[in-house]
């Protein structure tokens, strides 16, 4: 075995993948503090090629050296816009035909492994402050909430994780595979 060289992987480059493509699928990202976090979500938004990332609140935006150190990048491929309130960004996504679904952990929560998703359906999915979650305005504004099944003492995974489980299970069902 042997690990592959950059020129090997045969990546796009920024401009061929603005060009390509997209999942149906908006992150937003709901008053995150940590620009390590946002730069994290960028990484991952282009890897799964997500249509977009929107910014809402105290979510710091490109460019910053700060999300740049993780997004490594991918703030230079990934449509992104900022919204005041992630109420806003809601309103905007519903109107383009948006199913709003927060990852959270509520009442009602349908577990990862268990909710369904249709091949080509619009979905943003909504994820939130570090330590106080998604907004429950924002909560009451979604359509579902996904709890991401954990068996350990700590009650959340960190959010770029959470967006990387939450991307590669929405992957795994959608994929013609």
């Amino acid at each position: 075995m042997r690990k592959l060289k950059n020129e090997e992987l045969k990546r796009l480059t920024p401009e061929e993948f603005r060009n390509a493509d997209k999942i149906p699928v908006v992150i937003v990202l709901d008053n995150i503090r940590s620009l390590n976090n946002i730069g994290s979500v960028f990484r991952t938004a282009d890897a799964f090629r997500v249509a977009g990332i929107y910014l809402c609140g105290i979510s710091t935006t490109p460019p910053h050296k700060d999300i740049q150190k993780t997004a490594l990048g991918a703030t230079e491929s990934v449509y992104w816009k900022y919204f005041n309130k992630t109420s806003e960004a809601i309103n905007s996504l519903r109107e383009s035909g948006y199913k709003i679904i927060s990852i959270e952990q509520a009442d009602k929560a349908v577990m990862l492994q268990e909710f369904e998703i249709s091949h080509n359906q619009k979905i943003a999915f909504i994820f939130g402050h570090e330590v106080k979650g998604v907004d429950q305005e924002v909560v009451n504004l979604s359509d579902d909430c996904i709890e991401i099944p954990q068996f350990g003492t700590k009650h959340s995974f960190n959010i770029s994780v959470s967006a990387g489980i939450v991307l590669w299970d929405y992957f795994l069902k959608t994929s013609n595979r």
